[in-house]
């Protein structure tokens, strides 16, 4: 979905002889804008000053659009023959900053509802996190692989619990219907990447053995 999102920014912004970069920077902009409204919000929300709805639809939308502009650089780029190693490199720093507000926002929230929140699961959060940022970009040239390469519908459902774009759906949705799950959606996402950086680490093992 997110993907076909992109496509027609793509489309919009080289009607508008718009570059990727513009479309990078909108990404940027947007995604770390709605993480650090989200932060702010955080303590008035759990007082019961804020409600939770409105903030959770503005971080449901954020993020959801943010990750359009993110799908659509790289399309218009490669569309467009301006793909270059520094549009690259920009694009992937950015993804780690919005990535990065995001975790925040999150570990934010969680803090904020349940403040007995222990700060080892906040760190292990924001560390495993990023275990999607980096497999994704090891998934180019030589290195790609993946541990399980079916396209059965159940497989497909697996894999989607480690889909970035519906993975930030949910976290919009925790966070407007019910703000005080944000610690067990914390736990969850935890457990999750870090088993999964487990498994990756025993199959690249594996391989590297074979090899």
């Amino acid at each position: 979905m997110s993907q076909r999102i992109g496509a027609r920014i793509a489309v919009s912004a080289h009607k508008r002889r718009l570059t990727p970069t513009v479309l990078t920077i909108l990404n940027l902009g947007l995604g770390c804008l709605t993480s650090f409204i989200v932060i702010a919000a955080a303590g008035p929300v759990a007082d019961g000053r804020v409600w939770a709805a409105p903030i959770g639809l503005l971080a449901l939308i954020g993020w959801q659009m943010a990750y359009a502009f993110d799908c659509s650089d790289g399309q218009l780029a490669r569309v467009t023959g301006q793909s270059s190693p520094a549009g690259g490199r920009l694009d992937v720093l950015c993804d780690v900053a919005v990535q990065a507000s995001l975790v925040a926002a999150l570990s934010a929230t969680a803090a904020a509802q349940e403040p007995d929140t222990p700060a080892w699961l906040l760190a292990a959060f924001a560390a495993t996190w990023m275990v999607n940022l980096v497999t994704s970009v090891m998934q180019t040239g030589s290195q790609a692989a993946s541990m399980v390469t079916g396209r059965s519908l159940p497989i497909r459902a697996a894999k989607l619990v480690r889909d970035y774009g519906a993975v930030i759906a949910l976290a919009g949705v925790v966070l407007t219907v019910a703000p005080q799950f944000a610690v067990w959606f914390v736990a969850l996402f935890t457990l999750i990447n870090g088993g999964f950086l487990a498994a990756s680490i025993a199959f690249a093992g594996r391989e590297s053995l074979k090899a």
